[in-house]
């Protein structure tokens, strides 16, 4: 279950990156005000949860919150439950503001930041550290994150390193229908995640092998 944990963490907590610029919401298709995500999430087969996003656009700023709740049943038992709720408020292409909680499988986990003159500070249950300016998170809706070479897990507060590559074009099935769609790999720490945008750069699905070597994926529904 470790990876699973582990996995849940790079997804929610590198969930959210918002461009305040026009430029930026091109690549989307969708009112510039607002925008949500709501993903189904499989272990193999099985449903476990969902993780959802939320955006919207409060003057000169932009407000993303997001909610997962997946849970692993083993026979009539529960084996593994992972719970997160996080708020981030993002301003000309950087992150302003995070807060997060995190229950993973009884483990808490919180998270909170800003901006500063120095950069931005985070503050978790474990540790505080000043990363520097212009911070984001893992924003996989956000196509922008690719060029990164350094992303903020917003569940441990911990600034990753990361590695992306542009993989494949293929053919992905996205509610029941077959888009053309890019996939690419993305490893940051113990995460190995592969990740398909359509062919205008809107998120579409994303996969991972876990622990046994099951896949972990999430579903646009």
């Amino acid at each position: 279950m470790k990876k699973i944990s582990n996995l849940a963490f790079g997804v929610s907590a590198v969930v959210v990156m918002f461009v305040a610029t026009a430029s930026a919401w091109a690549t989307i298709d969708a009112p510039v005000n607002e925008r949500e995500w709501k993903f189904n999430v499989y272990l193999d087969d099985s449903r476990i949860g969902h993780h959802h996003f939320y955006l919207a656009k409060h003057d000169d700023s932009w407000l993303i919150t997001t909610e997962a709740d997946f849970k692993v049943n083993f026979l009539v038992f529960t084996a593994y439950r992972y719970q997160h709720s996080n708020r981030e408020v993002w301003r000309n292409n950087c992150l302003q503001q995070i807060d997060s909680t995190t229950n993973a499988n009884g483990t808490p986990f919180s998270v909170s930041g800003s901006s500063n003159d120095e950069g931005f500070t985070v503050e978790t249950n474990q540790f505080r550290d000043d990363l520097g300016e212009c911070v984001k998170t893992f924003a996989y809706w956000n196509p922008e994150i690719l060029r990164e070479s350094r992303l903020l897990n917003s569940q441990t507060g911990e600034l990753l390193p990361v590695a992306v590559t542009r993989e494949t074009e293929e053919a992905l099935v996205v509610k029941g229908e077959k888009v053309p769609a890019i996939r690419y790999h993305l490893e940051a720490k113990d995460m190995k995640l592969d990740i398909w945008y359509s062919t205008d750069q809107r998120w579409l699905a994303l996969e991972s092998t876990v622990k046994g070597g099951r896949k972990l994926r999430y579903e646009l529904t």
